[in-house]
């Protein structure tokens, strides 16, 4: 973002969604069952069939580990341990972040009044 001489260009506000470690652990989980199961394993196959050289998204989160898996480099356990165990980290590096911004504005994800809190404290 620009800043001016005086402060910010804009003004604006950040809204961090953020749960309990545990709940967000186990969401994490979770997810990354229903992705294998939805078929991320398939999905990683044909874009290996489709590209001669290894393309940076395959390089993100969950398809790199499916490669290492698909090269047997990992057993499927292993892969599906990594991929949540890189997916966690990701979150609480993404929550470290958050953390530098001392004007964030925290919400619990599961509140429901959260959309209430933010337009009160937004200047429509």
């Amino acid at each position: 973002m620009t800043l001016e001489k005086n402060g910010p260009l804009y003004d604006y506000k950040i809204f961090v969604l953020n749960m309990d470690r545990e709940k967000l652990y186990e969401r994490i989980n979770k997810r990354v069952d229903i992705m294998i199961q939805n078929g991320l394993i398939e999905e990683v196959k044909n874009l290996l069939k489709k590209y001669e050289s290894f393309p940076t998204a395959m390089q993100g989160l969950g398809y790199k580990e499916v490669v290492e898996y698909l090269q047997n480099k990992l057993t499927k356990e292993e892969m599906i341990e990594k991929i949540k165990q890189e997916t966690r980290r990701y979150a609480k590096r993404q929550i470290t972040w958050f953390k530098s911004y001392k004007n964030a504005i925290w919400l619990d994800a599961a509140n429901n009044n959260n959309v209430d809190i933010i337009l009160n404290n937004i200047n429509l």
